[in-house]
């Protein structure tokens, strides 16, 4: 196989072309095409109209990445498709998921990163028809395959690799800072009473809450961008009245939009092209929420500025804040399509149909929605006289979503961030928002694999990630929501979200000792938002992920086997309780760490534990949090909601090795002046002299809202001592 040409923009980043690959504005290098030559790592074959990419897997290699997808940290001997899916059952033999993110890593004697820019499907065969070979088919010969190559066999070179792909596809999002309290949702709250009543559960309980979602019942008739007043009300005052008690409201967006005269959004898209064709070049139509929809072509730039621009109906109202949903897209079925199943029901009318018969008919209707020949019969115009298949860009579909309503927001006020994220992305959606991990289920595996998804995410630029506390699906235990809710507490969006026909789920619907263990560990999460601030802040700028495996950081082959273990930022280790009925685990430590059991928030209570394997007694209202050698852990004082009151004491627990230094980054929370490198810098630092302990706390660069800086320092032995400092 020839590649047209190579575009290098480092010793370490490669990247081949074959053909004229589609523009999928994934990458945001730009560089200068060199000679043709061979990729380093893998082989290249050209099968037909396919590409097949091949790599030999030695007994040690591990595979880490693919984005938002099934099984462990480590992927191999897993089958996976890039095809964003609307599949609410995440069982494990799942292929696709809601995003499509084909960048991985293998890690071994040679390792190497790999990502396809390709906006169809792929298939990825990492070890499991042969389990030492890794082999990715591309339907096509016009793609761009990038390369990274690691310079060193250290652990931490995986960073670097994950630092390159991250530079190759640009910044994250940031949210705004109240976008790391906690976020209440379901499917649905039918109204403001009962909104008001969930608010009221939060506020009576002294629960933290900053904001509750409002689902497709705000809406009239499913339709985008309106409010059912008979609902909800002096829209405009109740969401003024709603923020003065310190909860911002956020409506969902759906892709599709209902067709219906008199519907503005919809007569203006038809008028104006801006939406969807099938072959004939007539408006294609298929269900979702509302019924028949028209569907926005989010690949054509004026569809994108006049969709982001319907935002600004809610925005006007005092709405900060929205995610969008349905946005694969989803399709419930097509005319076509129903037309074609409900045939199939009535030639089996009065039959004796056999088994293999049932089958078929069953299938017709199981099979009716999320169709590929509903998928495969409509067009987008990316360009003027241009037309593609929307199978062939199928995973760009949510991006451009995403992309509409963050240039919407541009447009709207250019300095304010909005909380955005999307159930629907592809590698470089990252840069307009955010992702929730779908519609997942209340079952302690997915607890497990909500753990598992976060580096891969990660990886891909999506540090505005998580998924549904408790589980969408199925009805959630007491003891499945307190644990979730302790393993959420490290995760940027921490959102609990239940789905129509299962119990409640907010804290306050179960009993009174549950509830009041959620309430620390909420109470936790907002004391711990400075460190996750700060830390998501620095992995935007250094391309860094928020999350890391063990194995990213620690060479030993311990760490390489942990699966059920994260790093969170510099000072950070996360080993959540994820089994039913357990009250402890075992946990690996490849280094002497500082162990705190948070129950009480007793910042005396605890105790550093030596390097190796242990088992530790965790209890329902005991969750771990691991402190590694001299890192830090800023608390802030805990609040209702995030912006409640300027705190004015900062709790710094230290583990005191050689020299404990720590940046903590903090800004405005609300305005995109970071972008400009405008933001506040407090300078902490811990030093053992021969004078005796030593500690300084200094605002480097603007203003910080601490006055007095408490320190908690642990040392090898286990004392602690405490000093404060005024700044």
């Amino acid at each position: 196989m020839q590649f047209t040409n190579t575009l290098s923009f480092s010793d370490s980043v490669h990247c081949f072309r074959s053909g004229q690959p589609f523009n999928t504005e994934a990458v945001v290098l730009t560089t200068d095409h060199a000679g043709p030559e061979s990729p380093r790592c893998f082989s290249v074959a050209e099968q037909g109209r396919e590409l097949i990419i091949r790599r030999d897997l030695k007994p040690g290699d591990q595979v880490f990445g693919m984005g938002q997808s099934m099984g462990g940290l480590n992927k191999r001997g897993r089958q996976f498709r890039t095809w964003c899916s609307d599949d609410p059952c995440h069982t494990p033999e799942k292929e696709s998921l809601y995003g499509a993110h084909p960048f991985l890593i293998v890690d071994g004697d040679d390792t190497f990163g790999l990502f396809i820019d390709f906006p169809g499907e792929l298939f990825f065969d990492l070890g499991y028809t042969t389990t030492d070979l890794l082999e990715i088919r591309i339907p096509s010969l016009d793609v761009d395959i990038y390369e990274f190559v690691a310079t060193d066999k250290k652990a931490t070179d995986k960073k670097t690799i994950v630092r390159d792909f991250r530079k190759l596809i640009g910044k994250p999002y940031v949210p705004p800072r109240w976008g790391f309290g906690y976020q209440q949702c379901r499917w649905s709250y039918p109204d403001a009473a009962r909104i008001d009543e969930i608010i009221a559960g939060f506020r009576d309980n002294d629960i933290p809450c900053d904001t509750v979602y409002m689902d497709i019942d705000y809406m009239v008739n499913f339709k985008d961008f309106s409010i059912d007043e008979q609902k909800f009300p002096r829209f405009e005052n109740w969401v003024q009245e709603k923020k003065e008690q310190g909860i911002r409201l956020i409506p969902i967006i759906d892709a599709g939009v209902r067709i219906e005269d008199g519907y503005k959004v919809y007569e203006e898209g038809l008028e104006k092209g801006y939406f969807c064709k099938d072959a004939q070049g007539e408006l294609f139509r298929a269900a979702v929420w509302p019924g028949l929809c028209a569907f926005p072509d989010f690949l054509k730039p004026e569809t994108r500025q006049w969709w982001g621009l319907q935002y600004q109906a809610l925005t006007d109202l005092g709405i900060e804040g929205f995610w969008n949903d349905m946005n694969e897209p989803a399709l419930f079925y097509s005319p076509a399509s129903l037309s074609k199943a409900i045939d199939a029901v009535s030639a089996a009318k009065d039959k004796n149909i056999g088994v293999y018969e049932f089958f078929d008919l069953k299938d017709s209707i199981m099979n009716i929605s999320n169709s590929r020949e509903d998928y495969r019969s409509f067009y987008h115009e990316p360009a003027p006289g241009g037309r593609v298949n929307h199978e062939q860009v199928h995973n760009l579909y949510g991006t451009n979503m995403t992309r509409a309503a963050y240039e919407g927001f541009a447009q709207v006020d250019a300095d304010k961030r909005f909380l955005m994220f999307s159930r629907a992305s592809s590698v470089g959606a990252h840069r307009y928002g955010g992702i929730w991990f779908g519609d997942n289920h209340s079952w302690w595996e997915h607890l497990k694999l909500n753990l598992q998804m976060l580096p891969g995410a990660n990886f891909c630029g999506f540090l505005y990630s998580g998924a549904d506390i408790g589980g969408f699906g199925a009805n959630a235990s007491a003891e499945l929501v307190v644990r979730w809710t302790q393993l959420a507490v490290f995760s940027p969006l921490m959102r609990n979200h239940a789905a129509m026909g299962t119990r409640d789920q907010e804290p306050f619907a179960f009993d009174g000792h549950s509830m009041a263990i959620m309430r620390e560990h909420i109470k936790l999460r907002y004391r711990m938002i400075p460190y996750l601030y700060s830390e998501y802040m620095k992995a935007v700028e250094s391309g860094d992920a928020l999350f890391y495996p063990l194995a990213f950081e620690y060479d030993d082959e311990r760490s390489k086997r942990v699966e059920d273990q994260l790093l969170v930022g510099r000072s950070l280790m996360n080993a959540p309780v994820y089994e039913q009925n357990a009250r402890g685990r075992h946990v690996f430590l490849p280094e002497d760490m500082l162990l705190w059991k948070v129950s009480r928030h007793d910042l005396m209570a605890a105790t550093v534990i030596k390097a190796g394997d242990h088992y530790l007694e965790l209890p329902l209202e005991e969750m771990p949090v691991f402190i590694r050698k001299d890192g830090m852990l800023p608390l802030t004082e805990t609040t209702s909601w995030v912006d409640e009151r300027q705190p004015e004491t900062l709790d710094v627990m230290v583990y005191l090795d050689q020299g404990a230094r720590y940046e903590l980054i903090y800004d405005d929370g609300i305005s995109k002046a970071w972008e400009k490198g405008v933001s506040d810098c407090l300078s902490l630092s811990v030093q053992q002299g021969s004078a005796g302990l030593k500690v300084s706390a200094e605002v480097t660069k603007g203003q910080v809202p601490w006055k007095t800086i408490v320190f908690h320092v642990y040392r090898h032995d286990g004392s602690l001592i405490r000093q404060s400092v005024q700044i």
